[in-house]
């Protein structure tokens, strides 16, 4: 089991870079950022980019994992977003993960002038995205020509350090999204059930989550893949047992177990935010950053 962590682009750099620095000397795996224009309650604050954030994070560290959780196509093309991801790979020596998902109904579905799309529409456009940009990551040159995506003779030399592209993480829990993992994805991601949250209990999360992983395998054996093959990573606090796990240490324990038995190989953290909903003690989230993992092996 791994352990991660959520860092939100919010702070001018001269702030942000001692938390990132600070995330790697607590031996996080990975630490990933959202890849918004804006989040629901930070939207009338300092929001900054994804990329170039991840960009000035691989700077100033050394063996971290860096990542989007999640980027999706309400504000994305993949000509583009390849070129980006290819060059934030080599800056950072091959250390990124690129989360990726179908993106949702937030401030970033409009924010380019365009009607909210449809849940069919957003998965239309998963569906489109997803192989193109495996395709853009791992070839020198592609054409393509889709309903929503086209590429001309896109130029992506000399590709990305890890071959043969950097790993995707596919956020999905409906079987579109779950078959796009079990085909692209290296790792599958998943914040639980959201109809859950607010008046569901730990036990009924944990058997929607059973239920989730089941039908990653059932994906995964469809197109004759080993469902071990991929990492499955867990998003807290979108879950109904929310800040609880970052209470106390033997409280992220026991949940970081219960969901280990489940097949979870990454459990993802977010730093702490005060007065948010991401509020947590900071001693207790780096006690838990430092002596969890050694609870979990």
């Amino acid at each position: 089991m791994r352990l991660s962590t959520v860092i939100l682009p919010i702070h001018r750099w001269a702030e942000g870079q001692k938390i990132w620095r600070r995330a790697e000397d607590l031996g996080f795996h990975a630490a990933y950022t959202y890849d918004h224009l804006s989040w629901r309650s930070f939207r009338d604050g300092p929001w900054f980019g994804a990329i170039p954030t991840l960009t000035a994070a691989a700077t100033v560290t050394k063996s971290m994992r860096l990542g989007t959780l999640v980027t999706s196509p309400n504000f994305r093309h993949p000509v583009t977003l390849a070129k980006e991801l290819i060059s934030l790979d080599d800056i950072s020596g091959g250390r990124v993960t690129l989360g990726i998902g179908a993106g949702g109904t937030g401030f970033d579905a409009t924010a380019l002038g365009q009607e909210p799309w449809t849940p069919r529409e957003r998965a239309d456009r998963f569906a489109e995205f997803v192989p193109l940009l495996d395709r853009l990551l791992t070839e020198d040159s592609v054409s393509y020509e889709g309903d929503f995506y086209a590429a001309h003779e896109a130029r992506n030399i000399p590709g990305c350090v890890q071959r043969p592209r950097l790993p995707f993480a596919v956020a999905a829990t409906g079987p579109r999204g779950l078959r796009l993992a079990a085909r692209h994805g290296q790792a599958w991601v998943t914040t639980g059930d959201p109809r859950l949250f607010e008046n569901g209990t730990p036990e009924q999360s944990v058997q929607a989550l059973r239920d989730q992983s089941e039908r990653l395998a059932d994906a995964c054996a469809e197109l004759g893949r080993n469902a071990d093959d991929l990492d499955r990573v867990l998003l807290t606090g979108f879950t109904p047992d929310r800040g609880r796990p970052l209470q106390s240490l033997d409280a992220f324990v026991d949940f970081a177990g219960r969901h280990a038995e489940l097949g979870f190989t990454e459990i993802v953290v977010h730093w702490p935010i005060p007065d948010s909903d991401f509020a947590a003690d900071e001693k207790v989230f780096e006690q838990i950053a430092m002596e969890a993992p050694a609870h979990l092996r």
